[in-house]
């Protein structure tokens, strides 16, 4: 590998470009087709999902504790809870799980 920042730089920075321009280039016309539509409605979605979800795994001591509280957070949220109402509680929990492991 070379050492030379600016090479690898100067790559990312077209790929990044690449990956957003080529849609505008290829799509102008509005998308008719639902399936379609819903697929890339839910995209940023499951994105932020991909990358939460092993970092909540890894945020503790103890992966059991960490999936207590996400647990706890899955539920909260389902059943209509406040996001401050949610993120205490799963602190709690992991709190609570972890006094009790160790």
């Amino acid at each position: 590998m070379s050492d030379n920042i600016y090479v690898y730089i100067l790559v990312m920075a077209v790929v990044t470009y690449l990956i957003r321009l080529i849609p505008l280039t290829l799509i102008r016309k509005e998308i008719k087709n639902t399936y379609i539509k819903s697929f890339l409605y839910y995209v940023p979605f499951v994105t932020l999902a991909v990358m939460t979800f092993p970092a909540i795994l890894d945020s503790t001591a103890n992966r059991w504790a960490a999936l207590g509280g996400f647990i706890v957070a899955v539920i909260l949220a389902y059943r209509g809870q406040s996001l401050f109402n949610v993120s205490v509680s799963a602190c709690v929990s992991v709190f609570l799980i972890e006094l009790m492991i160790y």
